[in-house]
């Protein structure tokens, strides 16, 4: 047994008590406030106190997942429908939002998780630090604290020995090595076992899962056809403003020229001049149009070599690292580029961040950029910010969205879409 072994049990030991006490504590708590507020809808008292129980619910159960990734690398998906964007306020709305959350297969997945939590879950974890605790009172016993508790009570039962003399005390420190030793072998798999039980309940099922996805590539589809019919009017609105607006210009000036070349030479190498300079004006609007649209970085060079392009062109110091062995399909990458242009505008425009750090990978059969800064944090997935924009155009390709962004600092935005390097 070596002392890093040691430590791993120790410390899978403390996960399990802490684990068995968020069991037997936050679980039975909560799930007896959901049945109690869910039984009382019927009477109109539930609809208000239910969508705030099972949003703690979703809290608790929330919190688990991000433990189970943290401590056993088991990665638990959370799957509950989102909200309407037009959700009504006032008690239509309370009932709206009560109705939707009862109706949603997470919420039912989070109340079976909570029964077997209090449950078999609590013992699997419980059984972590119970064998090193067993492990060291049985050692205490070699060392005399046998005599005042035979003294006392007589003989004691450790596990299947008695103890009533100082043979049967070393006996049972024989015995309490072998709880140790077995702690050491199968604590963290304890802890594991607990985690994985935790994902058989609440994550959906293969049918679910693929029921859930079709209706969010539903949902962004048609959030990806609003954004490209936005998108549209505000070219033809550029176009019409700015650079059609200067070639009509440029037009009339080249007829009032053309009247004047024979007349009044002076006044017509004027207009000429204006012309000229409403022609490079109207090219410039009209690049910074088409690099709106598609930058030529991007289709000359790739997405690495835009990303940091699109850095140099921040007024704050940006690190760019990028690990790609080819290039991803050019929808894909397109929406990665932008979503990271949204995100940095998002970063120099709220966080207040000194220096920013962009990572850019592939692995798994997904592009994984990660955005952090060392601003003040406090950034959400709201309706009507910018994390959500890139929320609906990663979605649209599959992919997802995570922010870290605790009060105080540092934030992580983390893109990943599914795809295939050429």
């Amino acid at each position: 047994m070596n002392v890093t072994t040691a430590r791993d049990a120790a410390v899978a030991g403390a996960r399990g008590l802490a684990l068995a006490l968020m069991a037997l504590i936050g679980s039975i708590t909560l799930f007896t406030l959901a049945v109690v507020s869910i039984a009382l809808v019927p009477i109109g008292v539930g609809v208000f106190t239910t969508p705030y129980v099972l949003k703690a619910v979703r809290a608790h159960a929330g919190q688990r997942r991000l433990l189970a990734a943290q401590w056993s690398d088991v990665q638990i998906p959370a799957r509950y429908r989102p909200f309407p964007r037009d959700m009504r306020k006032g008690i239509t709305g309370q009932v709206e939002r009560c109705t939707l959350m009862l109706k949603d297969p997470g919420t039912w997945r989070d109340m079976q998780w909570m029964l077997v939590d209090m449950t078999a879950g609590a013992i699997v974890t419980l059984l972590a630090p119970s064998l090193i605790l067993d492990g060291i009172f049985g050692l205490l016993l070699f060392a005399g604290l046998w005599i005042p508790i035979v003294d006392a009570a007589g003989t004691y039962w450790y596990s299947f020995v008695p103890v009533s003399s100082w043979g049967t005390a070393g006996l049972a420190a024989l015995l309490s090595l072998v709880w140790l030793t077995v702690a050491v072998r199968f604590n963290p798999l304890l802890v594991r076992s607990h985690f994985k039980l935790t994902r058989a309940v609440l994550a959906p099922g293969h049918d679910r899962e693929l029921e859930q996805r079709i209706d969010r590539l539903t949902e962004t589809r048609h959030d990806a056809l609003d954004s490209s019919a936005a998108e549209l009017r505000r070219i033809e609105r550029d176009l019409h403003d700015g650079a059609q607006a200067r070639l009509v210009a440029m037009g009339m000036n080249l007829g009032t020229i053309e009247a004047l070349i024979e007349k009044d030479p002076a006044q017509a190498k004027e207009l000429l001049a204006r012309a000229r300079t409403s022609s490079a004006e109207a090219l410039t609007e009209l690049r910074d149009l088409v690099r709106g649209i598609h930058p030529p970085v991007l289709a000359e060079r790739g997405l690495g070599d835009a990303v940091k392009a699109l850095a140099l062109r921040l007024p704050v110091e940006i690190d760019v690292d990028v690990e790609l062995d080819g290039r991803v399909d050019a929808p894909v990458e397109s929406a990665a580029y932008f979503a990271v242009s949204e995100a940095l505008t998002n970063t120099v425009k709220h966080s207040g961040a000194d220096r920013i750090w962009i990572d850019v990978s592939y692995a798994g059969g997904s592009l994984r950029i990660a955005v952090t800064d060392d601003g003040r944090g406090g950034a959400s997935i709201g309706a009507g910010s910018g994390l959500s924009g890139i929320e609906r155009r990663l979605g649209t390709f599959d992919g997802v969205l995570a922010v870290s962004s605790p009060a105080g600092g540092p934030t992580m935005v983390t893109m990943e879409i599914p795809c295939e390097l050429s």
